[in-house]
């Protein structure tokens, strides 16, 4: 990963929190560290991901979240729809990225693009 960390203003905390915690942990992401209104997300105890009540929301973001398989993908997309995502594109391939890019997109509560990505063959 090229970069360290990002993070995200929510306008509901503890909603988005529960978004993610279910909608990532099929990549096996997980809260590795939180307190007051702010949640970290990461594997093996290192946070990259960032959630938190920092004043008015952005405008929409893209962020993509790396899947080990295929599965993966598929497994994230049912958690995220599951915990109140709005479908943004069913996983599948998308030949125009690459032929090998499976993916998934979802809106999180605040309309942010989320995905979950494989690049590997079938």
């Amino acid at each position: 990963m090229i970069i360290d960390h990002i993070g995200i203003t929510v306008s509901n905390f503890s909603g988005s929190k529960a978004f993610y915690t279910r909608t990532l942990a099929p990549l096996g992401i997980e809260v590795v560290k939180d307190g007051e209104g702010w949640a970290l997300f990461g594997k093996d105890g290192k946070g990259e991901f960032w959630i938190g009540e920092y004043g008015d929301a952005p405008k929409p973001i893209h962020i993509a979240f790396a899947a080990a398989d295929r599965a993966q993908v598929q497994a994230f997309y049912d958690a995220a729809i599951g915990a109140g995502g709005r479908d943004n594109g069913a996983p599948g391939l998308r030949g125009h990225y690459h032929p090998d890019y499976f993916g998934a997109f979802v809106f999180d509560p605040d309309g942010h693009n989320i995905e979950a990505v494989c690049h590997d063959p079938g």
